[in-house]
């Protein structure tokens, strides 16, 4: 019998039986849309994860009393950590020997900027200390302006650097430098504006207030407050070297005894992104085997309509072979009808799961992305579905013998 010929007979059959047949490509459906949907979900997530958590420099990493990115609980030695300081952060720098670039990140307060009639309508600006190598460091450039000056830092003067969209509110139509704004009653200088930065973990990096450092201390007080330490190499072939001089010379300002652990965490773009690779890889190994055992079920259910099929079709079997079809050719158009609906439930699977996936990049505004390996692998996984769940009911066909079929009522 040919393919074609076959391959017709199949869908025929099918078609005769619409809501059998409809109710086993459901099954099937289900079990590629489960993986699809959670491994695209997770693709473009991870996508956007990838591209926000370059915010350090090429060239820098991190010096934090706790992982900057933690999943599940914290580790209670963790919790007791010492806190980094500003006069940790000085003594750092007077003792490197490596050529490098250090500079404090703090937050210092959150609340509502003005400028003369304009105010932000949340209070949810937050105003950054830092110093004079904050640009640097984490790879923020100037719109227009200036950036701090060491003697800005050393003196503490009462200016600030404004984040895009901060600049955007308060100056819709006016230069916003020299001008003077307001936050909870201390006033700043703007010296000059940040090119736009965007969002990560939701978060607005454009919606800051800069000053130096040294004057957030002045007006909020507590030198030993918490702060995150960046360090930036001049040369980026001595960023490793950089991070194990600096490892040693934190475990000596911060007393570590030889042979504990470090209670500090040095990260760059890298580890970070390698935290988090972790955390979507089990994300999409839940999902996509959640979706196996869907689909699992539904070769199940696969098998058991077309032994329901077999037994159905006996007599049609006996006659068939009554007038020259071979057992290949029995065995054929049942595979092939199993076949048949695993394809169409695994591309309607991947066309669906694809679409709600990308659902996740449409809410949030992220780039779509479409796990081209993992809809191979699901057509790969539907086929083997189909050879080994209708494999039996067709083998059971083809053995039928043609006068007992044709006695069959």
């Amino acid at each position: 019998m040919a393919i074609f010929e076959a391959l017709r007979m199949a869908i025929s059959s099918l078609r005769s039986h619409k809501v059998r047949s409809s109710l086993t490509l459901l099954g099937m459906v289900i079990g590629v849309f489960a993986i699809i949907v959670s491994v695209t979900a997770v693709s473009v997530i991870d996508a956007y994860f990838k591209d926000r958590l370059q915010f350090l420099g090429s060239s820098t990493f991190v010096i934090t009393r706790r992982p900057t990115i933690q999943i599940g609980n914290v580790d209670k030695n963790m919790r007791n950590r010492p806190r980094l300081t500003y006069e940790q952060l000085e003594r750092l720098e007077d003792v490197m020997q490596i050529p490098v670039s250090i500079s404090p990140m703090e937050g210092f307060n959150m609340g509502k900027v003005s400028y003369g009639g304009n105010v932000t309508p949340e209070p949810n600006v937050q105003l950054i200390g830092s110093d004079e190598d904050m640009l640097g460091n984490y790879s923020f450039e100037l719109e227009s302006g200036r950036f701090f000056t060491n003697e800005d830092v050393q003196y503490g003067r009462s200016i600030t650097v404004l984040g895009s969209e901060l600049a955007t509110e308060l100056f819709p139509n006016e230069s916003p430098l020299g001008k003077t704004v307001r936050m909870q009653g201390h006033r700043f200088e703007v010296v000059g504006v940040l090119q736009e930065k965007g969002n990560i973990f939701g978060f607005s990096q454009d919606n800051r207030l800069f000053i130096p450092i040294t004057r957030a201390f002045s007006i909020y007080g507590s030198r030993n407050r918490d702060i995150t330490i960046s360090v930036r190499v001049h040369e980026q072939q001595m960023l490793a070297a950089a991070m194990e001089e600096v490892t040693g010379r934190m475990r000596v300002i911060r007393k570590v005894t030889p042979g504990d652990p470090n209670n500090f965490e040095i990260e760059t773009n890298n580890t970070m992104q390698a935290i988090f690779d972790g955390f979507t890889a089990t994300l999409t190994a839940g999902g996509a085997g959640i979706g196996m055992i869907a689909l699992l079920a539904a070769g199940i259910g696969i098998m058991n309509i077309m032994l329901v099929s077999v037994t159905e079709r006996t007599r049609e079997i006996g006659i068939r072979k009554s007038v020259g079809a071979r057992r290949r050719d029995i065995m054929r158009q049942f595979l092939l009808e199993a076949f048949f609906l695993c394809q169409v439930g695994g591309l309607l699977g991947i066309l669906l799961g694809a679409l709600a996936g990308n659902g996740v990049a449409l809410f949030f505004d992220i780039s779509p992305a479409f796990p081209t390996g993992w809809a191979i692998g699901t057509i790969v996984m539907v086929t083997a579905i189909s050879l080994i769940f209708g494999g039996y009911p067709a083998f059971k066909a083809a053995r039928l013998r043609p006068i007992e079929s044709l006695r069959y009522e």
